[in-house]
């Protein structure tokens, strides 16, 4: 099946063909967006979302000091615990479903879960902190989901190429790699035509 992708209006809750044309229901795919913790998932997911996404952050208490490294985002003080999610049209046919996983560790439980049902992954990473979105790498890789990589810029880390991000990852030459800002929803949506184009390349069907 092949989908005609475009970019969608940036206005909020934009009319779609098939909200009207009900002989025209779209087909909807699922993706999940994962990463590191503080990465930017639930940040993306939000930036994108056509409707209020659903977020399930917990609070971050004193528990969680040895095991959450904070020094990158200092400010941040929730965390996601079970998901985030939202949905976005990239075309008239097709409404993507985004699905933001947990960060840690003690929380990768719910990734089998998530998994179920999607055409590919998106991988967040960060440049300060590279190391840890290999897990990410490695389950998508392991259960053989097709998926791309979206290194998040954030303010005041270094601007590397994707090539350069691609080298210190050893990701594969077929496997897209793009420089975003999970803030502004212009990337973000590139972020993820990129990845629908990669998946429907690498499983037709």
């Amino acid at each position: 099946m092949a989908f005609a992708v475009f970019e969608p209006a940036i206005d909020d809750e934009p009319v779609q063909p098939w909200q009207y044309d009900r002989s025209r229901a779209p087909v909807a795919v699922k993706v999940l967006v994962a990463g590191g913790f503080g990465v930017g998932k639930t940040t993306f997911v939000s930036s994108v979302s056509e409707i209020a996404p659903l977020r399930t952050e917990a609070v971050m208490t004193q528990a969680s000091v040895d095991t959450d490294d904070l020094s990158a985002t200092p400010e941040k003080n929730t965390t996601t615990v079970a998901m985030d999610f939202g949905r976005v049209t990239l075309a008239d046919d097709l409404v993507l479903y985004v699905y933001g996983t947990p960060g840690q560790e003690r929380f990768w439980f719910m990734w089998d879960d998530l998994v179920r049902g999607a055409i590919g992954g998106l991988v967040m990473a960060d440049t300060r902190r590279l190391r840890d979105c290999f897990p990410a790498l490695d389950y998508f890789e392991s259960c053989g989901l097709p998926y791309a990589v979206a290194v998040n810029h954030f303010d005041g880390s270094h601007a590397y190429e994707p090539e350069d991000v691609r080298e210190a990852l050893t990701i594969p030459e077929h496997v897209p790699v793009l420089v975003m800002d999970a803030r502004r929803r212009e990337t973000v949506v590139e972020s993820l035509l990129m990845l629908v184009r990669h998946a429907l390349d690498a499983t037709p069907e």
